[in-house]
């Protein structure tokens, strides 16, 4: 009547050679156990591990995993979900029931572990529901189907059965679920949300056929409280405390451990090879918690002799990433230039890189003469600095771009030229390296002389994370014009420069920017173009957010986001009149990706060869 399969590994004690049986073991609990080239690989690519020959065991869950149709939908309501209503915690997994915690199992007895799941399966193989009732249930914070009955009593029953195996056969500790099972739609999301995400789930049609599968799966338990970053690009080491990575590899990030990072560099653990080590952050992409699990082996429950259960489970498993066809990306960039003809739209935007980003904070000792006098040790400083009255060392703590950041700046602005959008007026933080950035997109535009940027200090950075208790020295508007900044003297900032405080909390800092990016989009009533604000990295959240609705970032969550925007990072904003509400919609360039280039002395290149 139903036909169940467990994948048997396919190594041999002939194949170990001269390896260490431990390192070997921890090498096939790593991968599943599946192939033995799988595993040599695995020991291959960790050779530098220092964590090789630690006793650490793999942690390990029993999960209920839906396939075929229904799993399709409950795929298509977890990417229409994170669309309306942003990414919330149930995204982090695959559709599942939790049948038992995560628990250990030592590498040598892992295998005892599916014949665990093997009798477990086997004994209530002929109980087993032939459809698993789902109820949708809603709260404040929680959506999801409940499994209540008999069927879930005979799904409780199987999981203590399994718990039970694994005791007597590996000698694990495993806790199984006993309270209310739960198939997790959405969690920990936006209050406001919670209408729009009970729509998308009663739209999941419940009525279909459904084979479950029972997967055993694995995750490395020292990464549990980790974020986990996923390589876009491929990137070599220019220094030796530097990862490679290659397209595809997962890096572990604890972000609590970030002190000795740069900005726009973070220290995370290669998934594939176990080495430690910096590397750029918009290399990067933030990964779901369970792409890194292992998937060991399934038991699949069918009442008909279904060989493609297996590849349905399978599919499953491989689903790592959405994205959108061509035509549809095409389309969605049409629509979004067509609207900023007709709509009110504000584009936000980081500024270029600063020479203290490249050079540190003793940047200023290392380009000025002992008379003050400002000259230039390396081409990525800029030609020259702009006159301050009080002289250079007010550059210290409002740092200019660096030749890289003005070369950003006149790139983003070519592209937003060929873009065909057009911008109607410009805000910029009081930053000079924002009044730069912005003076120089204008000129990529055609437009520097047309357009009078406006300095709004109600958008400056969060002035806890600047130096010293007091607020920098900034340039005056008077400065700002004799250095040849096209600036608007007769504009009336929402927040003005003196009002800055010095340490001011988050809550202060969120209650700024908010007023201030209100007063700029009542400033321009009348345009329906774009309004450009060019600020800080935080204002990409802090001055998007009030217009979309959304309450502020917790403070934590906040840091973490802000130290991953790169430099000319932008988000774009965009009204919708007949709904009445903003709305995020694709920014009108690419992204600016290029990696470091690190300093070369000749000197002693020559000597070391």
């Amino acid at each position: 009547m139903i036909l169940t399969k467990l994948v048997q590994p396919t190594c041999g004690p002939g194949q170990l050679g001269m390896l260490s049986n431990t390192n070997w073991l921890k090498a096939l609990a790593a991968t599943g156990r599946k192939t033995a080239e799988e595993a040599l690989v695995w020991l291959h690519d960790h050779c530098n591990d220092p964590s090789l020959d630690d006793p650490i065991p793999q942690e390990y869950a029993l999960f209920l995993c839906p396939t075929g149709p229904l799993l399709e939908k409950l795929q298509e309501f977890w990417r229409e979900s994170k669309r309306q209503c942003a990414k919330n915690r149930a995204h982090e997994v695959f559709p599942h029931v939790t049948l038992c915690d995560f628990f250990t199992c030592e590498d040598q007895k892992v295998e005892c572990l599916y014949e665990a799941l093997k009798r477990a399966g086997d004994r209530l193989l002929g109980s087993f529901p032939a459809a698993v009732p789902l109820a949708l249930h809603s709260s404040i914070s929680y959506l999801g189907f409940f499994v209540s009955g008999s069927p879930a009593d005979v799904i409780r029953e199987f999981a203590m059965t399994f718990a039970t195996e694994a005791s007597l056969l590996a000698d694990c500790s495993v806790k199984p679920c006993t309270k209310q099972l739960h198939l997790t739609l959405a969690h920990k999301f936006y209050p406001h949300h919670q209408r729009a995400l009970e729509q998308l789930a009663r739209a999941i049609p419940l009525g279909h056929s459904c084979q479950w599968t029972a997967a055993l799966y694995s995750r490395d338990m020292r990464f549990v409280h980790y974020q986990t970053l996923r390589a876009l690009f491929q990137y070599k080491p220019q220094n030796v405390d530097e990862l490679t990575l290659s397209p595809g590899d997962y890096i572990f990030v604890d972000p609590t451990q970030q002190d000795e990072a740069s900005e726009g560099w973070v220290i995370g653990i290669s998934q594939r090879t176990g080495c430690r080590g910096f590397l750029p952050e918009n290399y990067t992409d933030r990964a779901r918690e369970s792409d890194t699990w292992v998937k060991h082996r399934m038991y699949t429950f069918s009442l008909a002799t279904d060989l493609n259960s297996r590849k349905d489970s399978e599919a499953s498993s491989r689903c790592n990433g959405e994205f959108l066809p061509q035509t549809a990306r095409s389309l969605s960039s049409l629509q979004a230039l067509q609207a900023t003809v007709a709509r009110k739209s504000v584009l936000v935007v980081r500024h270029g890189e600063r020479v203290d980003q490249i050079f540190g904070k003793s940047w200023l000792q290392q380009c000025s003469t002992p008379d003050g006098k400002y000259y230039r040790p390396d081409l990525n400083f800029p030609c020259s600095l702009p006159r301050r009255r009080r002289g250079i060392k007010d550059f210290e703590n409002d740092p200019p771009l660096s030749s890289c950041g003005i070369f950003q700046s006149r790139i983003a602005g070519d592209a937003l030229l060929d873009s065909g959008i057009r911008i109607s007026s410009v805000f910029a933080s009081p930053a000079l390296r924002c009044v730069q950035t912005a003076k120089l997109i204008l000129e990529e535009l055609k437009l520097e002389k047309k357009i009078k940027i406006r300095v709004e200090p109600g958008i400056f950075e969060w002035t806890r994370w600047e130096a010293g208790k007091t607020t920098p020295t900034l340039m005056s508007l008077e400065e700002l014009k004799e250095a040849n900044f096209n600036i608007d003297t007769d504009y009336r900032p929402a927040f003005p420069l003196s009002a800055l405080m010095p340490a001011e909390s988050y809550q202060e800092y969120v209650d700024r920017c908010t007023a201030s990016v209100v007063q700029i989009v009542n400033t321009c009533p009348q345009d329906t173009g774009v309004i450009l604000i060019v600020s800080h990295g935080s204002t990409l959240d802090s001055c998007t957010r009030p217009l979309l609705g959304l309450p502020p970032r917790e403070c934590g969550d906040f840091a973490q986001l802000v130290r991953k925007i790169p430099s000319l990072g932008m988000c774009f904003c965009e009204e919708n009149k007949e709904e009445g509400k903003w709305e995020l919609v694709n920014p009108p360039v690419k992204t600016l990706t290029h990696g470091a280039n690190a300093a070369f002395n000749w000197r002693n290149w020559i000597s070391g060869n």
